[in-house]
């Protein structure tokens, strides 16, 4: 071992070095020259070795919207994230500052931790327009941004939407109407899965698979037993307090493959068909959690607000007597309409706006 004692330049002055070399043998001290950094090794990608800094590329972009309910989704089509880094990733947050006004806008994700990688965001705006902040993360040098699309889903329709992402987003769109064609023969109840695509069942049927993971994204109900499709309506769970507007039987209610799953649903009955019916549904979610069986009116969803994965409709006469055909037939309001006209399920339309031909 030698007996010389280095000294680092950067924190020994040349006078403290000179009264060192007084008081300790000649040779004992040797200025340490500092290290020089390898060109290589800081050249290096830095998610390798000990670098801890990795520098992405960033672009943000202000929007603005009117009032009402939006949801913002990525463009089909567009090339999946890295599967380590989940990079490009969005996420979308009020704008900071007064003149974007974030204390009217509310955004809900379906992840938690905010991120929008193969989900959809909901965005509500109140008492006028706001701006939202989206904002998209990517590895540096990487060339293709995701492309965004903006599908309004309340509020005031003929409101106009100013665009302010160039690239990122597409204008925002009306949602899609829905359809009045049947699906098969009279179904009661269909509703459009995950991977899945359309299914159909009858009222006391699951519909959906249980412990499946595989979210629903919209439904719709026609009974076939004399209930008028005006007196059945129902809504979506969009998010915590958040509700599609009420639709009328027969209606599609939801989205389409837009990767927007549903959070619960509502189901009540109208008129003469509350008299002598009662409704009640339940629902299991991707979480594993189950609810109800919860009566007419209620919200079936999860504590978690987890998606929902299956859900059961029953519809039963009140009194085993008091049938609708015999409530009517005592009103004497409307006649007794056969209960092959009650009425069939529309298919929800592709997001290119085509609908399939039926055969008459």
């Amino acid at each position: 071992m030698s007996d010389a004692i280095s000294v680092d330049r950067e924190k020994v002055t040349a006078d403290q070095a000179a009264k060192l070399s007084a008081v300790l043998p000649r040779g004992a001290v040797q200025a340490a020259a500092p290290q020089q950094e390898d060109p290589r090794q800081s050249a290096a990608p830095s998610t390798g070795g000990n670098n801890r800094v990795a520098e992405l590329q960033v672009s943000a972009h202000l929007m603005t919207l009117e009032s009402g309910l939006f949801c913002v989704f990525q463009t089909p089509g567009c090339a999946p994230p890295d599967p380590v880094t989940s990079l490009p990733g969005v996420r979308i947050t009020p704008a900071p500052g007064i003149a974007g006004r974030p204390e009217a806008v509310s955004v809900s994700t379906f992840r938690e931790d905010g991120w929008l990688n193969g989900t959809a965001a909901l965005v509500r705006v109140t008492d006028g327009s706001a701006q939202i902040l989206v904002t998209i993360y990517q590895d540096k040098g990487q060339d293709a941004a995701p492309r965004l699309q903006v599908l309004r889903l309340g509020g005031e329709v003929g409101a106009p939407v100013q665009q302010a992402v160039p690239a990122a987003a597409t204008a925002p769109q009306a949602a899609p109407p829905a359809a009045s064609t049947p699906v098969g023969p009279n179904p009661e109840v269909m509703a459009h899965v995950q991977r899945m695509g359309d299914v159909t069942c009858d009222l006391g049927d699951w519909l959906g698979v249980k412990g499946s993971r595989q979210w629903v994204e919209g439904f719709g109900i026609a009974p076939n037993n004399g209930i008028m499709l005006s007196d059945i309506e129902y809504q979506a769970v969009l998010g915590r307090n958040w509700l599609s507007p009420w639709v009328e039987g027969g209606k599609y209610c939801g989205s389409r493959g837009m990767a927007l799953p549903l959070l619960g649903l509502k189901v009540r009955l109208k008129g003469e068909a509350a008299k002598a019916y009662e409704c009640r549904y339940s629902g299991t979610f991707v979480d594993g959690s189950a609810v109800g069986p919860v009566s007419d009116g209620e919200s079936c969803e999860a504590e978690s607000l987890a998606a929902l994965e299956a859900f059961q409709i029953e519809v039963r006469p009140r009194n085993a007597a008091m049938t609708l055909s015999a409530v009517k037939a005592i009103d004497k309001k409307v006649p007794v309409r056969p209960s092959p006209a009650a009425g069939a399920l529309p298919v929800p339309p592709s997001r290119s706006g085509l609908r399939p031909r039926v055969k008459t």
